[in-house]
């Protein structure tokens, strides 16, 4: 009988493939915001830690901006002996004409160190558009142009973007990088086209200065480990609404090996279901192809779970087609599919055995409210 129930489950979860493969056309391929005439001044703060591979593109590409406007980049570093220095200063000297700024201060103002930085950062920031975006991110030239565009429709408060994963070493950064472009973006996709979500993701968050002294500023976001979906609700809070931009970013994959990776994608998946638990829980069925495995093993390799596994399996390439189709990507990693989908689920079930997460080294754990005390 469990066996029956999983493979129901399965074929769900199939559904929901094709489903999520609309859902992330629909997301991505639409008309564009109408961009005004006027380019107004921003002010873009990118938090760094340590020297990461693809640091280098990754920065390159908020500088290489095809902008009319003023723009200015503020990079923070906590460490005096940071080593992604080293990438900024090369970078200041490959665009001499570019405002660019670089804070380096350890006060600490709270558990999450990413918003210290911020904190830190924010006496130097200039303009009253704030675009604040992880250190590894990758955009094209056009990006600013579409999230200014979008903050300026009328009750928008704050902007958010949609993202990939792109590998940028071996085996375990592509595992890690399918697993954001063909778990998590789908999802972003189905919760957004349903009205199911309203994210706020690190990728990018733009808002405008006065929106963010609405909300407290960055200090109200100190402790909590889900730091980006918290600015937008409380954005939300305030009146205004938050908003996708209809552009894709990238996001750098660099997992070395299994244990990194696992942990990175453990802390993710803690942070997902602290901030949704129903949700969170009923994303299980998404996992249809390991599902349909499970099922496939309960009822003896009967011809109907063999049938239920095709259809998983189809519906799951499928899917990877659709996305790889609108990012542009080459698609050259389907054969690692299974595996990649096996450890999702495994990354799913473990997620609810995490009392503690790692980040950038150290261990926390997690309150009811999403605090971070350190262990």
């Amino acid at each position: 009988m469990i066996g029956w129930i999983v493979m129901v489950l399965a074929m769900a979860g199939s559904a929901y493939q094709l489903l999520a493969g609309r859902q992330v056309h629909a997301l991505l391929v639409r008309p564009r915001a109408t961009r005004t005439a006027a380019a107004p001044a921003v002010t873009i703060l990118k938090p760094l830690h340590g020297g990461e591979l693809g640091l280098d593109v990754a920065l390159h590409s908020f500088l290489a901006q095809d902008y009319p406007g003023t723009v200015q980049v503020v990079f923070g570093v906590q460490n005096p002996a940071d080593p992604a220095q080293v990438v900024v200063g090369s970078l200041r000297g490959a665009h001499p004409g570019r405002d660019v700024a670089l804070v380096v201060d350890a006060t600490q103002h709270g558990a999450n160190r990413k918003i210290s930085n911020v904190i830190n950062m924010m006496r130097r920031a200039k303009h009253d558009i704030i675009l604040l975006a992880d250190s590894d991110i990758v955009v094209r030239p056009d990006y600013l142009r579409e999230v200014v565009a979008a903050l300026e429709a009328p009750g928008v408060g704050v902007v958010t973007c949609a993202y990939r994963g792109q590998a940028v070493r071996g085996i375990w950064s592509r595992l890690a990088a399918m697993g954001l472009s063909y778990q998590f973006l789908p999802s972003v996709a189905v919760g957004v086209g349903l009205g199911l979500a309203q994210p706020c993701m690190g990728s990018t968050i733009a808002l405008r200065r006065e929106a963010l002294t609405r909300i407290g500023g960055f200090e109200t976001f100190a402790d909590l480990l889900a730091d980006d979906y918290a600015i937008g609700a409380a954005v939300r809070a305030a009146g205004l609404r938050s908003l996708v931009a209809p552009v894709l970013v990238a996001h750098n994959c660099a997992e070395g090996g299994l244990a990194e990776l696992v942990r990175h994608e453990l802390r993710w998946a803690r942070t997902i279901r602290g901030v949704d638990p129903a949700g969170f829980v009923g994303s299980g069925v998404t996992h249809a192809v390991p599902l349909a495995l499970l099922g496939l093993i309960l009822t003896g390799a009967s011809v109907v779970s063999l049938a239920v596994l095709a259809f998983a399996l189809i519906c799951r390439l499928w899917l990877m087609r659709e996305v790889d189709r609108i990012a542009g990507a080459d698609g050259r990693g389907w054969w690692l599919s299974p595996l990649r989908d096996i450890l999702s689920f495994a990354i799913f079930i473990g997620s609810f055995f995490v009392r503690a997460v790692d980040w950038r080294g150290a261990q926390f754990r997690v309150d009811a409210k999403g605090a971070l005390r350190r262990i």
